[in-house]
């Protein structure tokens, strides 16, 4: 008897081992430099990846996303030219961009690459000898980036640099297997957790901002003092001005629990900067890098960031990270923005202050929705960017009775309204006027085009959350997204995840509303 309840009780705990949550660790080292005359990146990386999983690993896919830049019969380039001004995009792109000179090491031996056959910016890395579950190998290898013209969140516009997808990724592996993906314009990206240090050369008159916090501390206190001037918009402008005209310098970042890493250089930045303080006593900085002749509205992009922090703070949980930014984009960039880790990049010419609010807030927002709450981007894209969208339009909502999708078409009657009224009046538009024909659980990659994924995945993932809220209460909503951030953060959730988050909060109700995310066209 004894021995038989053993046997149960052995089985039992693996059965529990076997369903405990793991994820990979990825932990970074970078090296690189800015040649701005070759247009070029070189650099080393070393990358230290623990295998947490239960499996062993004989090989490990890694993203080469700057390949994406190649040609014009990249999946990058393919998807552009089915959408309607892709092919103009496609043209644009006058210097192509590539990652090359690779030359893999794991813990010294030389690894094999495989190219995937169907996608330049995928491979697969065999490793010498298989890793096994609980440990870790060193990984290493040399690139040169050829930076291409900017037409898709990386690349140069000028003497203006955004570096992003621009390093060696591995491609995650997790609870549902590999998740090798090329790069898309239209999806995005799913990416495992670590930490980042990286050092940057670049030459000496260049303003950079990127995902972390800088340690140079002469570089630091200059950032902030001439910041700290320009944010009162009745001074005179400072300028950045570079201990000397030539040679270089090295810029490091450090960066915890965060799975990407993005940097943007450019010598005309103007910087501005303030603290902000949140409830639990954190104090965070904030920087902005923009231009003189930018976006009027910019001039308040400092205090945009900080609400947007504040409120979702409190909505969904605290801001974890040290420091939180935004870069304007280049003025002869279409508008949008895209998000990295502590830093967004806001392409929004001309925008209003209440559009320019709206964008960096959706944005800074993408650090909870992406960045801290790491779900798969490409395959769930309804995770960041609706459930964002629908926080997002509450912020809107409050703080000017507006939202981004109608903007100054909004009548004043309308904006009179009372908070609920006034939001009972616009998702009651969103539901019946908007174009929603695919299921909001439609991977990102197989939407015709980018307004028909705009529609489903930003406005129609709103509008259900609103059905939601409606039919168990915004203090369930609340709750719930509470312990979601509580529970997952700094993990990969899935949908189900997020479902049992709401099923603790509303048991009886749950299963119907989450078979809506299966339903096309509009809801009823």
């Amino acid at each position: 008897m004894k021995r038989i309840s053993l046997l149960i009780c052995t089985m039992l705990t693996t059965l529990l081992a076997s369903a405990q949550y793991w994820q990979q660790q990825t932990d970074y080292v970078i090296d690189v430099f800015l040649d701005d005359k070759a247009q070029t990146l070189k650099g080393n990386v070393y990358i230290e990846y623990t295998n947490n999983s239960p499996d062993e690993l004989p090989f490990i896919w890694f993203h080469l996303w700057q390949n994406a830049y190649k040609n014009d019969r990249t999946a990058f380039a393919r998807q552009l030219l089915r959408d309607k001004d892709g092919k103009a995009r496609l043209k644009g792109i006058k210097d192509k961009g590539s990652i090359e000179d690779l030359a893999f090491t794991v813990e010294g031996k030389t690894a094999r690459m495989e190219p995937d056959p169907e996608n330049i910016d995928i491979v697969k890395l065999v490793l010498p000898e298989p890793l096994k579950p609980g440990k870790k190998i060193i990984l290493k290898t040399w690139f040169t980036v050829h930076i291409p013209t900017y037409a898709s969140r990386s690349g140069r516009l000028g003497q203006a640099y955004l570096m992003c997808q621009w390093y060696p990724k591995p491609a995650v592996y997790d609870r549902k297997g590999w998740h090798p993906m090329p790069y898309l314009d239209q999806g995005e990206f799913y990416s495992d957790f670590g930490n980042f240090t990286v050092n940057i050369s670049v030459p000496s008159s260049y303003v950079v901002g990127a995902t972390g916090q800088l340690q140079n501390e002469d570089e630091l206190a200059i950032y902030k003092k001439i910041g700290a001037n320009n944010l009162d918009s009745a001074r005179v402008l400072m300028k950045y001005t570079p201990a000397g005209s030539n040679g270089t310098k090295i810029l490091t970042y450090k960066a915890s629990r965060v799975h990407d890493f993005a940097w943007f250089a450019d010598k005309d930045f103007i910087i501005r900067y303030d603290t902000a303080q949140l409830s639990a006593g954190t104090t965070i900085d904030v920087f902005t890098y923009g231009y003189e002749n930018g976006t009027p509205s910019w001039k308040n992009s400092v205090s945009f960031i900080e609400d947007a922090i504040r409120h979702y703070s409190n909505w969904l949980g605290e801001y974890p990270y040290p420091v939180a930014q935004a870069v304007e984009g280049p003025q002869n960039v279409s508008s949008g923005g895209m998000e990295y880790p502590m830093i967004t990049l806001i392409t929004s010419p001309g925008a209003s202050n209440s559009q320019m609010d709206g964008v960096i807030t959706h944005e800074v927002g993408h650090n909870w929705f992406y960045g801290i709450l790491g779900s798969n981007e490409r395959d769930h894209a309804w995770m960041d960017e609706g459930l964002n969208s629908y926080f997002q339009f509450r912020y809107e909502a409050e703080k000017y009775r507006t939202n981004s999708i109608f903007g100054d078409a909004i009548p004043p009657e309308v904006k009179a309204k009372p908070l609920k009224e006034f939001e009972s009046t616009i998702y009651a538009v969103l539901s019946g006027q908007i174009p929603m024909e695919e299921a909001i659980e439609t991977p990102a990659a197989d939407f015709a085009d980018k307004d028909k994924y705009a529609m489903v995945e930003y406005i129609k993932t709103a509008v259900w959350m609103y059905i939601i809220e409606q039919v168990i209460g915004r203090d369930k909503v609340d709750a719930a997204f509470k312990e979601y951030y509580n529970d997952w953060k700094f993990k990969h959730p899935y949908p189900e995840d997020l479902k049992e988050e709401f099923r603790k909060q509303s048991p009886s109700n749950i299963d119907g509303l989450w078979q809506l995310l299966d339903k096309k066209g509009k809801f009823e």
